[in-house]
């Protein structure tokens, strides 16, 4: 997760461009001449374009962009704490 390609993705992209995209990176990761590389950099994408729709959904519902950036980045981390 990186919030910078987070941010650039939410600014410059529309959720339904994100979703599309979305949709190509996990058919990809299930090819199975896919490598571990491939795989690690896919889910890097995936969790990222994530990010990017959940900020597009919070900012939607009245949120800032700083706040929506902050609330994703916690719930991530939280995440990973908890295992």
């Amino acid at each position: 997760m990186k919030i910078p390609i987070i941010r650039q993705f939410y600014q410059s992209q529309n959720p339904e461009n994100l979703e599309k995209t979305l949709e190509v990176l996990e058919s990809f990761s299930e090819f199975r001449g896919v490598t571990q590389e491939d795989l690690d950099v896919a889910g890097e994408l995936i969790t990222n374009i994530c990010g990017a729709l959940e900020v597009h959904s919070n900012v939607q519902n009245g949120m800032t962009e700083k706040d929506a950036l902050n609330v994703f980045a916690q719930k991530v981390l939280g995440s990973i704490d908890k295992e």
